[in-house]
């Protein structure tokens, strides 16, 4: 066919004569379609065999062929609207030939030749396969074609369907191929808006030549490359074809052409076909001359149907007995079995294939004939006996207003097939299958499709699946339905679920973003930000977890908060209340030396009462700190910093009574000096008194106004809920602090002044040093309480407490200890007054 190898492919052509003869051996020989013809038949025969139904009425049948030809069509048409063979319409002289609807047409067009004719006269069309044709929407049908009647659901559902098995299987990026032609035009109109709704994008876009147009494309391999595009993508792993059996057929041969030069064969294998109700690949006949391997796992939708139960019975009766009795019968026998008649075998020498009569139908293989019925007859079957029910229905009507007396019988009602609208329209019956059969307002079908999967096998055998279907009467959840278990993919895919996609899944813990200047399907994947989660496939957005969650480490899930407070069974809570206790117990022991040597002049000389106030507030100050560890409640919280405040205040006002003591005491000993009569207990006591209500106070008002409580502060950190002492006002909290910063220097200041005074026992300069540690502590207090959070501010607030607490205590008591115990030497009276001199 080709010629040489080595001629470059633009070069090639075929011959055409080749592709008639070829085009002729496809097509010309359709063995599948004559079931629709025995569908016919066995519906009429139940009809006329049903005593119930049309009984003084016989139905009979005409068949002419349009040889998809619009002059043929027209010429039949006539034919069928006269009685003579001669065409002359309006004039009819046989009674019993009483046309009274008309079943057919294949396609849309062919359908649409025959409506201009049957429309004048009134006929009903009762369409069983096929769409409408492109210029006429089907809402128009009431309008432009009365008579018109469809045994096929809306296409509608078929679209809708398409899409739902699309997003079933999160095939989002596929491709479309249709014929050129108008039917085309409208089908790319309708369904690719409804698959972009469903957030399913379109790789590609190609239409294959209509049936006219199809020899001429074979002529030349230039329009066979063309085309190889859309089979050669190997991103594009579903196809969703809307074609008629034939032209898929000259697709078929396409890929076969086209795969011997390029081996493009396994990339159009390894695809998955969705196909429309128009391909029946039962009714393909190429399959008996190509392999069929490409279809294989392929999905159809077909119109909807159940097993007649007395078909099969039927079709076992049929056999050929002479030519004159059934010309159909003889001419599928003879090409079915591949043998000839005597009749046809007239001047042969050979009659070796001579037909016996005796062959079996069920012995064909499905690919030539198949003992169930089909989508196609099913639809004409229902057709036969909607028109059967409707004409029952007239008849009945009319007998009951007209019986007029004939040789002991009634006479026959004269019926118009105009009359039959109405009735047809309002049908409605269960057919022997089971099938509700009846007309919506468009008059069409009320039915949905079913989902089929194809299985075909090496020895050119099929098997024919349901998995799923449409069914617009369903309850919303359950129009759609589809069963993976039952299908069967091609060998290519082991059985996996194909992949149909632009990209791979955005795993969870990300999010989808859209690629710049890409269809929407194509997307790169970015990481969920903290606090965020996405927990499926493919999300567009990262979602925040609830209120007390926090997201797992692979951002795909979101787990509880663990409560975040200083208690005391943990490392952190358990070591500063160890040190707490520890303080203490080393204050209370300072506190008993000096009680203990109450009488010694170093503790004489320093005012004892100052002294033991100052370590009874420095022992406080260290149990405060207890306060802010263990899970905090309404009274820790009104505690906390209150008891903080007011007993800071208690101490730092005893140092400030002890160095204004110290200052007073070197003043008031100058000759003429005033100041004596400020000397005393009276002064200390009033500064101590003094100091400590001012704070005292602002506590009182603070606690008044916006008091501390518990609270949960969910998001500070991640993963973790703090729960602590919110300050109510954090003016009066500052307040607070800074009323000790501002005691803690004057302290400072005064006790600066002092520290050069000639004393044995002068605490100036103790003092100066643990007031300087003292507003160290404090200081660096406030930066690192800000900058921390949960349990770790807590932490810092009474590492603080016990820091500048034994600071305090270390700096003024510490020197005073190591004399009582270690040099009791110096603690005399004589040496105090020996260092004075």
């Amino acid at each position: 066919i080709v010629g040489e190898t080595s001629i470059p492919l633009h070069h090639y052509e075929l011959n055409k004569d080749y592709i008639s003869a070829l085009i002729n051996s496809f097509f010309s020989s359709r063995t599948k379609n004559y079931q629709h013809i025995l569908s016919l038949a066995f519906a009429v025969k139940e009809i006329n065999e049903n005593p119930e139904l049309l009984p003084n009425v016989s139905l009979g049948f005409h068949i002419y062929d349009s040889y998809t030809n619009a002059r043929m069509t027209h010429q039949n048409t006539l034919k069928l609207l006269s009685s003579h063979k001669t065409v002359v319409p309006n004039f009819k002289c046989n009674k019993q030939k009483n046309l009274m609807a008309v079943i057919g047409g294949l396609d849309s067009e062919i359908s649409l030749y025959m409506a201009t004719l049957l429309g004048i006269y009134k006929i009903p069309q009762v369409k069983y396969l096929d769409c409408l044709d492109s210029r006429l929407a089907v809402t128009d049908v009431k309008t432009h074609l009365p008579s018109f009647y469809r045994m096929v659901p809306n296409e509608e559902y078929q679209y809708e369907g398409i899409a739902q098995l699309l997003q079933h299987f999160q095939w989002t990026w596929v491709g479309i191929l249709t014929m050129d032609d108008d039917n085309g035009d409208k089908f790319f109109q309708t369904l690719i808006p409804m698959l972009l709704k469903h957030g399913i994008c379109i790789a590609l876009k190609g239409k294959i030549p209509a049936t006219s147009q199809a020899a001429d494309t074979l002529t030349s391999f230039d329009s066979i490359l063309e085309e190889a595009i859309y089979l050669s993508n190997a991103s594009v792993q579903v196809l969703v074809v809307n074609a008629e059996t034939i032209t898929i057929s000259f697709l078929l041969f396409k890929i076969y052409a086209y795969a011997a030069l390029a081996d493009i064969l396994p990339l159009a294998v390894g695809k998955v076909w969705i196909m429309t109700a128009q391909w029946d690949f039962s009714a393909d006949t190429t399959q008996t001359d190509m392999d069929m391997q490409v279809f294989d796992g392929a999905f159809t939708f077909a119109i909807h149907l159940n097993e007649v139960p007395e078909f099969r019975k039927f079709l076992q009766t049929v056999c050929p007995k002479s030519k004159n009795e059934d010309g159909f019968t003889l001419l599928f026998w003879e090409k079915a079995f591949n043998c000839l008649y005597s009749d046809s075998m007239d001047g042969m020498e050979n009659n070796n294939n001579a037909c016996s009569g005796e062959e079996n139908l069920e012995s064909l293989p499905g690919t030539l004939f198949e003992m169930s019925m089909t989508g196609q007859s099913y639809t004409i079957y229902n057709a036969v006996h909607a028109l059967g029910h409707s004409l029952h229905k007239m008849y009945s009507a009319r007998q009951k207003h007209r019986a007029v007396p004939n040789r002991g019988g009634v006479s026959p009602v004269k019926v118009q097939p105009w009359q039959l609208h109405s009735l047809l329209r309002s049908i409605s019956f269960n057919n022997s299958a089971g099938d509700r059969v009846s007309f919506d307002e468009n008059s069409e079908l009320v039915s949905g499709f079913d989902i089929v999967n194809w299985v075909l096998f090496p020895n050119k055998s099929f098997l024919r699946v349901k998995v799923g279907g449409m069914d617009p009467q369903a309850l919303p959840d359950q129009k759609f339905k589809v069963n993976e278990e039952a299908i069967t993919w091609h060998r290519i895919f082991n059985q996996v679920l194909p992949l149909a996609r632009c990209n791979d899944h955005c795993h969870p813990g990300y999010r989808r973003k859209k690629k710049e200047g890409e269809p929407f399907c194509c997307y790169d994947c970015t990481p969920c930000p903290d606090g965020k989660i996405s927990d499926q496939n493919d999300m567009d957005n990262c979602f925040q977890c609830p209120e007390g969650q926090f997201s797992d480490k692979n951002k795909d899930n979101c787990l509880p908060k663990n409560l975040n407070f200083l208690s005391f069974t943990e490392p952190l809570g358990a070591t500063l209340a160890f040190f707490i206790l520890f303080s203490s117990l080393i204050t209370a022991a300072v506190l008993g030396i000096f009680i203990k040597n109450k009488d010694t002049p170093i503790v004489k000389a320093n005012n004892w009462e100052i002294t033991y106030s100052l370590l009874i507030s420095l022992l406080l100050c260290f149990l405060c700190s207890l306060l802010f560890i263990g899970r905090p409640n309404i009274v820790t919280c009104y505690l906390r910093q209150t008891a903080f405040g007011i007993i800071f205040s208690v101490a730092v006002s005893c140092i400030l009574a002890k160095t204004i003591t110290v200052v007073l005491a070197f003043v008031a000993t100058k000759p003429g000096s005033r100041m004596r009569k400020w000397m005393g207990k009276r002064l200390a006591s009033s500064v101590l008194l003094g100091c400590s209500t001012i704070q005292a106070i602002i506590c009182a008002v603070w606690l008044c106004t916006a008091p501390p409580f518990p609270h949960f502060d969910m998001h500070s950190l991640t993963e973790e809920i703090i729960l602590e002492c919110n300050e109510g006002s954090v003016t009066l909290f500052y307040c607070v602090l800074g009323y000790l910063g501002f005691l803690a220097s004057v302290s400072f200041i005064v006790a600066f002044q002092a520290r050069k005074l000639p004393d044995s026992f002068n605490e100036a300069k103790f003092i100066t040093f643990s007031m300087l540690v003292f507003c160290t502590v404090w200081l660096s207090f406030v930066p690192s309480y800000l900058s921390t959070k949960g349990k770790y501010t807590v932490a810092v607030e009474i590492f603080s407490i016990l820091s500048s607490s034994a600071g305090l205590l270390g700096c003024i008591f510490a020197p005073k200890c190591f004399i009582i115990i270690f040099r009791p030497s110096l603690n005399t009276k004589d040496q105090l007054i020996r260092r004075n001199i």
